[in-house]
């Protein structure tokens, strides 16, 4: 693994977290995983979204920037590789899409003094799956606050990470289209994945592959 700072991106179900550990298993990574269990405001948002939107994004952030910094230099003697299964720039997307305009404008401001310290991945991998997909998935894994989340939501979401990944400059990215393939029971598509984060140059602005 030529990266040695490799982050996982993916909408709400696309199986983020499930790659990253299997990732870190096999290619002796140090593991980073968002903690969003310990977000009090997380069921409360899918209740009531507009209500609860502000804090939830708030907490996100403060957890995300307090654990990425405790990683800052990104180095440890005993693993090959660092894996997340989350980017800090998350938190200004979610954001954007959750917030009102006066509660982003304050949001954005606590975001760039916090953004400027925060080191930016060698490489991203966004794995994409389709909204069907992604509802499957949500199903599956049965956290009882996610039942109702639309597809309209997942899409919004989903969007915004276009536009995102498509205008910014920072740091190569790889899409990946996993909708047709499944990447943790079948090796096959497992190391196709693999092949294609080892064939990425870090010169590569984005690369996009449709697997399957």
């Amino acid at each position: 693994m030529k990266y040695k700072y490799l982050v996982i991106e993916g909408n709400i179900g696309s199986g983020k977290t499930s790659l990253c550990r299997k990732l870190a298993s096999d290619l002796n990574g140090k593991l980073i995983l968002e903690e969003f269990a310990d977000n009090p405001f997380l069921p409360k948002f899918y209740k009531d979204s507009e209500k609860n939107a502000f804090p939830l994004e708030l907490f996100f952030m403060a957890e995300r920037f307090q654990q990425l910094s405790n990683e800052k230099n990104i180095n440890d003697l005993f693993s090959d590789v660092i894996i997340s299964d989350y980017s800090f720039f998350k938190s200004r997307l979610f954001a954007q899409n959750n917030l009102k305009d006066d509660e982003l404008n304050l949001f954005n401001r606590l975001y760039k003094i916090m953004f400027s310290t925060v080191k930016n991945p060698e490489l991203l991998v966004y794995i994409h799956s389709d909204i069907n997909r992604l509802q499957e998935n949500i199903k599956e894994r049965g956290r009882e606050y996610e039942k109702n989340i639309s597809d309209n939501y997942l899409k919004e979401i989903e969007s915004i990470y276009f536009e995102y990944l498509r205008k910014q400059r920072d740091f190569p990215v790889l899409f990946i289209d996993v909708s047709n393939i499944d990447f943790i029971d079948n090796k096959k598509h497992y190391n196709e994945i693999i092949e294609e984060i080892n064939n990425i140059s870090p010169e590569e602005q984005i690369r996009s592959i449709i697997l399957g």
